[in-house]
């Protein structure tokens, strides 16, 4: 699979994730306070909860609805109640855009 154009890099803005559907894979994709941009699985694996629509802060993304942390970089979680990871996907920066290929997979 080839990796997917989503948007330009400055049309995001710091700190706050915007959910993005590729090929039916739904991806929260974050840019950090210090313009590093990471892409993980949408989906609370405590609930079916969108972790687009959470809270940023610093390498974590927190769920709203049960306050699970998940580690940008790893998925992991790293608060309760969640235990399972979320799947993390490879970013690619292009001539100011940014692609993701859900084929690749970092973590999980």
């Amino acid at each position: 699979m080839v990796a997917s154009r989503i948007c330009a890099l400055d049309e995001l803005e710091t700190n706050q994730a915007v959910k993005v559907d590729i090929d039916g894979v739904s991806i929260a994709l974050v840019k950090d306070a210090a313009g590093e941009v990471f892409a993980i699985g949408d989906t609370c694996t405590h609930g079916d909860i969108s972790l687009s629509e959470g809270f940023v802060e610093d390498d974590t993304l927190e769920c709203w609805a049960h306050g699970s942390q998940f580690s940008l970089r790893t998925g992991k979680p790293i608060t309760l109640p969640a235990y399972e990871p979320v799947p993390v996907y490879q970013v690619e920066l292009v001539d100011g855009d940014i692609y993701i290929d859900t084929a690749v997979t970092l973590a999980v």
